[in-house]
């Protein structure tokens, strides 16, 4: 099975401003952070549901989320000591 290709062009989209939100990666500028975005899929809500919720969000919006959210653990490392 070929390695699944996940558009990372979410920079446009996730924005990082030390101002807002503590410096949380927020969605497009605005107050809604990429945490809060994965935190209502963990409690089991759908994508519908999200944009339901967050009706000034778009599709692209939580893809983005989620693209930046797979980069940001690519990224983790353990170092033991």
């Amino acid at each position: 099975m070929g390695k699944t290709t996940i558009n990372t062009n979410y920079h446009s989209i996730i924005i990082i401003e030390p101002d807002k939100r503590s410096g949380k990666a927020c969605i497009r500028g605005l107050r809604i952070t990429v945490d809060d975005i994965l935190d209502c899929f963990a409690a089991g809500m759908t994508e519908q549901d999200v944009l339901n919720d967050y009706d000034y969000l778009t599709q692209d919006d939580i893809r983005a989320c989620f693209a930046h959210a797979a980069d940001r653990e690519r990224h983790t490392r353990v170092i033991s000591g």
